[in-house]
């Protein structure tokens, strides 16, 4: 009797123990698999580095790159003490001004040194957020007209096809003499530099969600459209309760499409105009030339392709909170 509950027991363990088997398993290919991409990456990297020379050095390897990381960041503290000082002198030569002549206007003057990495990271997000988003108030809209209006698309379509494979480098030149003519002031709110890169970011990445908006607009079921027009919903109400989400998916593919442009834009936008942004730090040390510019380089691109990577994420789990359909 004992043996037979031991069968039992024994079977419902090893029961078990596939059922967790088989519950981990998915996960752990899910970690393991893309560690050994990025291993395997650091390996090939590391071998090849050491054998690659170039007029300033060998090419950085995985350990030169990760040293050069806490380097920008100990500019960056060193950065903002600096700044700190800068504006504690000038609160306490105010002090004084005002403790001797109470009628002083006293003036904070800005700090004006170098942006850091860390600086033009920052910099370089919201200059391509805000390019991205006027590209998707004036795409989105635009894309659903298209493709609510078969006639209107035929109109639009030349011109679409035309500019969207224009480099941001042909935009560059006209976008910076049209602001500059354009926005005229002796007291901008906004930088100049950061206005032409922001353009240059929306006429860029305006074209794929354009594109993908009227595609989707176009492919809805025609069973709710039939709907639609039982109900006599106003063109308002349709967008909203019948084109919106049904042609979601296809919108936000045109968004992917397009942030990923923008970013690659607008390095490629700070690097030719010298705007403030990783496109400049770029061009600054491979300028610079000094012996660790190499590594500095590569740890900006890294940089680059991981933040690319968590503006794709953030598109797709904006997507799952708007959408009923698992991304």
């Amino acid at each position: 009797m004992s043996s037979v509950s031991n069968i039992r027991h024994t079977g419902l363990g090893k029961l078990s123990m596939a059922q967790i088997t088989q519950s981990i398993l998915p996960s752990l290919k899910a970690l393991l698999l893309p560690a050994i991409g990025i291993v395997g990456f650091l390996l090939l990297w590391s071998m090849t580095a050491s054998s690659i020379n170039t007029s300033l050095g060998k090419f950085p390897g995985p350990t030169a790159v990760i040293s050069q990381f806490d380097n920008l960041y100990q500019e960056h503290v060193s950065e903002r003490q600096k700044a700190q000082a800068f504006y504690e002198r000038q609160h306490k030569r105010n002090a004084d001004r005002l403790a001797k002549d109470p009628s002083y206007q006293a003036k904070v003057r800005p700090y004006t040194g170098k942006e850091t990495f860390w600086d033009q990271i920052v910099t370089s997000l919201i200059t391509v957020m805000c390019g991205f988003g006027l590209a998707a108030v004036l795409a989105i809209p635009l894309g659903i007209a298209i493709g609510l209006k078969p006639g209107l698309q035929a109109a639009i379509n030349p011109m679409i096809q035309i500019f969207k494979p224009v480099s941001p480098l042909a935009w560059l030149p006209l976008v910076t003499m049209v602001v500059s003519g354009v926005y005229v002031s002796s007291d901008p709110w906004l930088a100049k530099s950061f206005i032409n890169s922001m353009l240059t970011v929306t006429l860029c990445s305006v074209w794929p969600m354009i594109i993908n908006t009227a595609i989707g607009v176009s492919r809805i079921d025609q069973d709710l459209l039939n709907v639609s027009q039982v109900l006599r919903l106003s063109t308002f109400t349709h967008i909203k309760k019948i084109v919106l989400p049904a042609s979601i998916p296809m919108i936000f593919t045109g968004m992917r499409l397009s942030l990923g442009v923008a970013w690659m834009v607008l390095i490629a936008a700070e690097m030719l105009a010298q705007n403030p942004g990783l496109g400049k730090f770029v061009w600054d040390e491979f300028q610079n030339g000094s012996s660790e510019s190499l590594s500095r380089i590569m740890a900006a691109v890294l940089v680059i392709g991981f933040i690319g990577y968590l503006l794709d994420k953030g598109i797709v789990t904006l997507q799952r909170w708007v959408s009923w359909e698992k991304v």
